[in-house]
């Protein structure tokens, strides 16, 4: 008998990670095989995974969807995938779709755990989309309105992604702002005002923060109106945040908000499911205005390599996408 090997990073906290050999199950009837094309490093989890700064009641919940092994062992951990479908049922075979998968060659899903690239989605660019889904729920535990002073302090991926969707407020006014310079490019690209968090505008309406800094997390509590409400969106792991909470945090009626992508925001989980959700975030990813959030490409192989630099806070790479389109599998006899 046959078996298909594939090959796949795995995690091994603290700060090592390498790429091993994978035996492909047995597909089922409703199952596709699909050939990663392009993945993508989700530089906030997935580093804080790799350096072991996961806190320990957190490894349930930081689950990926499809994740082997379990904290704080080594596991294969990642969830932005875009492949093309090898074989499968009815008309799958050759469709390029998105699933919540970890770095790995070729891989065995159901085919519900799939959603297909729209048309005028780009493989290349379609690896956001996990971002994307990440930053339409904050918009939805948000709700800006029409007219607001919206505010972003971080302008990582996420914290672009986020201003980028509120650039097309009707009325808007979106400040990205973060302490290096360089990003004035990308707030250039998304249509969005740019500042350093000394010369930022204050009496916000609404501010997302989304640094995973103590300073950025006070920058933005300074930032905001009188009643107007911050949504968190960094996670700190087991790093502790120091809040400002003594100065007008209380006189001006603040919220402090969390958001998460684990569950559908409560303003649409009625009406929504989580893969309603992703195709919406997929859809999203036709602007090409998000391509200026990717570095150069670096190949699977490299991935060792690129987690440790990605893992090093001087690094300002923003999304780091990993190409496959070089690389041989191979079966062995068992």
């Amino acid at each position: 008998m046959t078996a298909e090997i594939a090959r796949a990073l795995w995690l091994e906290p603290p700060r090592h990670a390498d790429v091993r050999a994978e035996i492909l199950p047995t597909p089922g009837i409703d199952d596709l095989v699909i050939k990663t094309r392009y993945s993508a490093v989700s530089r906030g989890t997935e580093t804080l995974v790799y350096a072991g700064d996961v806190p320990e009641s957190e490894y349930g919940r930081m689950r990926a969807p499809f994740q082997a092994g379990t904290l704080p062992g080594a596991v294969k951990h990642g969830y932005a995938n875009v492949g093309v479908v090898e074989r499968g049922p009815g008309d799958w075979p050759g469709r390029s779709v998105f699933c919540l998968y970890p770095h790995q060659t070729r891989y065995v899903v159901p085919r519900d755990a799939v959603v297909p690239l729209p048309p005028r989605v780009p493989a290349r660019r379609a690896v956001l989309a996990a971002n994307m889904e990440t930053a339409v729920n904050a918009l939805w535990d948000a709700a800006p309105r029409v007219g607001d002073r919206i505010t972003v302090v971080g302008a990582g991926v996420l914290g672009s992604l986020v201003a980028g969707l509120c650039a097309g407020l009707p009325g808007g006014d979106v400040e990205l702002v973060d302490i290096d310079a360089d990003r004035a490019a990308v707030a250039s690209a998304l249509g969005v005002a740019f500042t350093r968090p000394e010369t930022a505008s204050s009496g916000r309406d609404v501010v997302f923060h989304a640094s995973t800094s103590s300073d950025g997390l006070n920058t933005a509590l300074s930032l905001a109106g009188p009643e107007a409400e911050i949504v968190e969106l960094s996670w700190f792991g087991t790093h502790a945040a120091s809040v400002a909470l003594g100065g007008a945090f209380h006189s001006q009626r603040l919220t402090l908000k969390a958001s998460q992508v684990g569950t559908v925001s409560p303003a649409r989980s009625a009406r929504w499911s989580h893969r309603r959700r992703l195709a919406l975030a997929l859809d999203l990813c036709a602007d090409a205005r998000f391509d200026v959030l990717f570095a150069e490409d670096a190949d699977f192989e490299s991935l060792p390599a690129v987690m440790a630099r990605l893992a090093d806070p001087a690094d300002r790479t923003l999304c780091q996408r990993i190409v496959y389109a070089n690389h041989q599998d191979s079966s062995c006899t068992t």
